[in-house]
């Protein structure tokens, strides 16, 4: 049950007051021995701290919010208490909430605050650690109480990269080894995103297109995908929007002259079965990145369906894409359109598989599991590792 922090504050006056009353009496207390404790990270409290833009899981757009939805999920079901600060329209085992619906477009106002409600309640209970996917939380991390982690969901941003610089008690995450590479300065640790398998039927490829699916953003370039598919020969279905930030004269003249095309479908935003259906039914998703793509959330969406992916070697794509077995990695339009025109025998059971065994939520899970053991060994000077390891 979603509950607001100001309910939540109230219920903690509530009984901070009752446990001001005289106690009754009191039994003699056994002799304790003083020793450092550190959590075992069996069962324990964490705090996850979302946006406060998108609902966790999304409705629509948000794959930062989806990662939060599956770490939750699965931390929870390995036996973790966990407490999610999200926007009032979020599930999950135990939601607080600043803003009762998702603020969109995002306003960097709104962040600080929703983080600073999150960080007030937070150093009122005794969470074991603290796991943040808002960069606001970061100036707050001393007033927590607990060990902060915090990923990386962005491509690099100097202004921000300065700022984390500044931090050097929290454990940075990186979503890839490139993402990583990219701030030398943070010691990243890397995990890479995990989704529920269960969630993602096996396709047969029975529409036998192609498929963009995201930001219509010329630094995903739907227009070199348009292009590569029409060369290929093949229908072409576009799901996503122009977000506001993207919206320039040129670039909409860009993009409606590749909607134009004979052969082309926009298909506006997509979730939910729908974008399923989408990606299961495809010949191979397209990626023609022209950034450095962080992660690219939607290539193990699209794999875990048995669907190849066909990307540029930017960003992330080297380390997702397994060459011949979930997709394959091309030079230029020309060559995309080549391999997306000759997938004729591809072994869509092998790539589901190869997909489930590495981007499944349950192995992100033990991967921060991993992360949320060595963040509390070094808040509490290195304890041992019979002091801080997990149980068996």
């Amino acid at each position: 049950m979603a509950r607001s922090l100001a309910q939540e504050h109230a219920r903690r006056a509530d009984e901070r007051a009752a446990a001001a009353r005289p106690p009754g009496p009191r039994r003699a207390a056994c002799p304790v021995i003083a020793r450092r404790v550190v959590p075992t990270f069996t069962h324990v409290r964490i705090a996850l701290v979302s946006t406060p833009f998108v609902a966790v899981p999304p409705r629509g757009y948000g794959g930062t919010e989806l990662v939060v939805h599956e770490l939750s999920r699965g931390l929870a079901a390995a036996g973790h208490q966990v407490t999610l600060f999200a926007t009032g329209d979020s599930r999950g085992p135990d939601v607080r909430f600043l803003f009762p619906r998702a603020v969109w477009p995002p306003e960097p106002q709104a962040e600080l605050r929703h983080c600073a409600a999150a960080a007030r309640a937070i150093a009122e209970e005794p969470f074991d650690v603290v796991h943040a996917h808002a960069p606001a939380l970061l100036p707050l991390g001393g007033a927590l109480g607990a060990p902060l982690v915090y990923t990386l969901h962005h491509a690099r941003d100097e202004r921000l990269a300065a700022a984390y610089a500044g931090h050097p008690e929290v454990e940075f995450v990186a979503i890839s080894a490139r993402q990583a590479q990219l701030h030398p300065e943070l010691a990243c640790q890397v995990v890479h995103h995990g989704l529920d398998p269960a969630r993602y039927p096996a396709g047969r490829g029975e529409r036998d297109d192609a498929v963009f699916l995201g930001r219509l953003v010329p630094c995903k370039a739907p227009d070199v995908a348009v292009a590569a598919a029409r060369r290929a020969g093949l229908p072409i279905r576009l799901a996503g929007a122009v977000h506001a930030g993207d919206a320039t004269p040129a670039w909409h003249a860009v993009l409606a002259r590749a909607l134009a095309r004979p052969g082309v479908l926009h298909l506006g935003t997509v979730a939910g079965e729908r974008k399923l259906e989408l990606l299961a039914g495809a010949r191979a998703l397209l990626m023609p990145l022209r950034w450095e793509e962080p992660f690219g959330l939607v290539m193990i969406e699209a794999m875990l369906c048995g669907t190849p992916v066909i990307a540029f070697p930017r960003g992330a794509a080297p380390e997702v894409v397994e060459e011949g077995v979930t997709g394959f990695l091309v030079d230029g339009e020309e060559e995309m359109a080549a391999v997306l025109a000759g997938l004729g025998r591809f072994d869509r059971e092998a790539c589901r598989r190869r997909a489930q065994a590495r981007f499944s939520a349950r192995r992100m899970v033990r991967d921060y599991e991993r992360l949320y053991r060595r963040a509390a060994a070094v808040r509490h000077g290195g304890a041992g590792p019979e002091e801080a390891s997990y149980a068996s």
